[in-house]
């Protein structure tokens, strides 16, 4: 503990100032993720008390539908913010301006004719059968469903101020708005519990449509004084940078796509193997780990864009030193996991009640997923940042293929904790992956996809 204790400190002793500004980010990063911990949680209670378990279930798994829409984007949020990154360790502040107007430009078009189509297709589906719940819901879900998708369709045009702020190693400020608008959602839902009816139409409207009208108004202020050189203008959108964005926007397109495989059907899968009202267990623990998942990633948040500067400037000492502390820190993280595993059926209880049960065997699965993807998010910012993804894209492709099928045949065979096994299973293979990718480019000998 000694040991760990004073690489913590060296760590944050660095003069460089790449480091310096990292750890200023890391700094507000924990005061504004902390205020989203506490959001999350007194969420959960509080839309429990407005909804009952069966319903509380549809919206997670609702939700969970419509965010795989998030695909459309193809990427662009996450190629403007290397390739704006390394535009602004370029100095290239004409050619920032352009990436930032483009990206504005595409991503409005694909949400706006995006939108139409789900419009039209809203009418012709059966929500109430996708969700396997009562019959009666089916109108109250598809209008539901429609409002949730404009706001969703609204929150990936003016969530490219995220975008902009990461690669501008201001990661703090990111979070920020994005806890604007869930604190603003939070006080809504106050309200609602106070003074409305039970409506999944109401809940809808204040969860996705609040943070969409925040984040607007934030991005108004932000182009007016902090990022008034990179404000978008139409003079300055060129379609012909797409094709320079989309070369790599594309690549995180796809490993996009992974993540809503890997991450959001999980929900699906619980409603109809289950039932609707096991997804919130699921959902529960899956919630109260992350709180280890989110704390690591505050301290990691800083260093992809920052990884984006160094390596385009030929940083790799740098690179490979702040790699070497970050798996020291990844091991006090370790030990809190292991201490929250221990308590987590007494703090669970505190937190939601005895309404909701975690089992032992979900609660470990959980927890052992937790550990392995906390230490990949390590070496998945280094991969990032470099954009070497295209060894990512293979293995993906052949997890996308068969994790569906995997994971339904282990809840099948070993019951809700069996959901988890397809997951941990993936996260092993990219630890493999990561590894290797990370030697080979750090020590100049990856080739081939290594360094595609």
């Amino acid at each position: 503990m000694t040991n760990i204790y004073n690489k913590i400190v060296l760590f944050f002793k660095s003069e460089d100032k790449r480091s310096k500004k990292a750890y200023k980010n890391i700094a507000g990063l924990f005061g504004v993720r902390g205020l989203n911990i506490v959001i999350g949680f007194v969420q959960v209670p509080l839309v429990l008390n407005y909804l009952d378990p069966e319903r509380y279930g549809i919206w997670i798994t609702l939700t969970v539908i419509l965010g795989w829409f998030s695909l459309f984007d193809i990427g662009l949020g996450n190629g403007l913010r290397n390739r704006l990154a390394e535009a602004i360790a370029r100095k290239e502040l004409s050619k920032a301006k352009i990436y930032v107007s483009t990206t504005y430009a595409v991503v409005f078009l694909i949400f706006s004719a995006l939108f139409l189509v789900f419009l039209v297709g809203n009418q012709f589906l059966d929500w109430s059968r996708l969700l396997n719940t009562t019959p009666g819901l089916a109108g109250e879900l598809r209008v539901l469903a429609m409002v949730v998708f404009f706001f969703f369709s609204g929150r990936f045009i003016v969530s490219i101020i995220e975008s902009i702020a990461k690669a501008n190693q201001e990661p703090a400020f990111a979070n920020l708005i994005n806890t604007s608008g869930r604190l603003a959602a939070l006080v809504g839902i106050w309200f609602l519990v106070s003074f409305a009816e039970s409506r999944l139409l109401y809940l809808g409207i204040v969860l996705a449509g609040i943070p969409v009208v925040v984040t607007t108004l934030i991005s108004i202020w932000a182009f007016t004084f902090k990022y008034k050189d990179y404000r978008p203008s139409l003079s300055h959108i060129q379609f012909s940078e797409f094709g320079f964005l989309m070369n790599l926007g594309f690549k995180f397109f796809f490993l996009q796509l992974s993540g809503i495989i890997f991450f959001q059907t999980n929900s699906f899968i619980i409603a109809q193997i289950f039932g609707p009202e096991e997804v919130t267990p699921y959902s529960i623990g899956f919630k109260y780990y992350s709180v280890v998942t989110m704390l690591f990633t505050i301290v990691l948040a800083p260093y992809w864009s920052a990884i984006t500067d160094a390596y385009t400037k030929g940083e790799l000492d740098w690179i490979q030193n702040t790699v070497r502390r970050l798996r020291m820190i990844w091991g006090g993280f370790l030990i809190i996991l292991i201490v929250m595993l221990a308590l987590s059926g007494h703090i669970i209880e505190l937190w939601v009640g005895d309404e909701v049960r975690v089992s032992a065997g979900l609660s470990i699965a959980l927890a052992f997923y937790t550990a392995i993807f906390s230490y990949n998010a390590i070496y998945s910012h280094f991969i990032n940042g470099t954009g070497k993804l295209k060894v990512q894209l293979y293995r993906m492709a052949v997890s996308i293929v068969l994790y569906i099928p995997v994971t339904i045949y282990f809840a099948k065979t070993f019951g809700l904790t069996g959901i988890m096994f397809g997951l941990i299973l993936v996260a092993v293979t990219a630890t493999i992956i990561y590894e290797i990718q990370y030697h080979k480019v750090i020590h100049g000998k990856a080739t081939g996809i290594w360094d595609g």
